[in-house]
């Protein structure tokens, strides 16, 4: 409970600045927008960029939520959904922003968002997409895979090496033993492959190449989806940069793009990036 409570507590501040008592008293707009990818995606920017449209607010990652989905994953759906909706009510009522669209970005929702939307009808999902490969020197970097790494992150569940949940159990021992980049490109293709299979026609799939490359042909498709001003979007994507695509031609070795590619080669072949 304490553990808990520590979660919302800090979820709230965060929060709490982004709307204000004044949202509040607009009363309660359940158009939720659910944001999800592989983490080091582009989640965190594009929650920001639609967070901060006129109407909306950005809850962030959601760390009650975050710290619930490894169990909320063996429940059935309806149950899951009902968990999912107490969680990010009693987040939007502390917050004082429920009278706001709010946009949920924590990656692991992927792996729920079947549930998510069931739980908010009036919901939309957004799954950025990128390439795989990149995603991996981006979470190298990170290290939050490093067999040797201490500490936990946000939801205070602890880094390493240990098998997620979203691991295949026959899999759990080689996920220990595998290299640090294999164990990176398993965690790509584990959120982008839940993603797809959890989204239905509520839910538009986005490339984050095209968010950085593309800007005004994709600020119309995410004003088209969530029904507000192409304007507005597009304002709000101009920070979205080029410079990491293609990254892993230089920051990857032989040796880790080739267990990158053994982990998720038919996904990144499916999804176009090795054409």
């Amino acid at each position: 409970m304490a553990r808990t409570a520590r979660l919302y507590a800090a979820t709230t501040r965060r929060v709490l600045p982004r709307g204000g008592v004044s949202a509040r008293r607009l009363g309660s707009d359940d158009r939720l927008v659910f944001v999800v990818g592989s983490p080091r995606s582009g989640t965190t920017f594009l929650g920001d960029a639609v967070g901060g449209v006129q109407g909306f607010v950005d809850l962030g990652e959601v760390a009650p939520l975050k710290a619930a989905i490894p169990e909320l994953v063996t429940r059935e759906e309806a149950v899951a959904a009902a968990r999912i909706r107490q969680v990010l009510d009693r987040v939007r009522l502390l917050g004082l922003v429920t009278g706001l669209r709010a946009v949920e970005q924590t990656p692991e929702t992927a792996f729920v968002l079947g549930a998510a939307l069931r739980a908010y009808p009036h919901a939309l999902g957004l799954h950025v997409v990128r390439d795989g490969r990149d995603v991996v020197c981006s979470l190298l970097e990170r290290g939050w895979l490093r067999t040797d790494r201490a500490g936990r992150d946000d939801a205070s569940l602890p880094y390493g090496a240990r098998a997620r949940f979203w691991v295949e159990p026959e899999r759990r021992e080689e996920f220990g033993h595998a290299s640090e980049a294999t164990r990176a490109a398993w965690a790509w293709r584990a959120y982008v492959s839940a993603a797809r299979a959890s989204g239905d026609e509520r839910t538009l799939e986005l490339r984050y190449e095209a968010l950085a490359g593309k800007r005004e042909a994709t600020a119309d498709r995410i004003a088209r989806h969530l029904g507000i001003s192409h304007q507005l979007v597009l304002a709000r994507l101009g920070a979205a940069h080029a410079a990491s695509i293609g990254r892993f031609r230089t920051d990857l070795t032989p040796q880790r793009l080739a267990d990158v590619e053994r982990e998720a080669g038919p996904l990144l072949d499916q999804l176009g990036y090795r054409s």
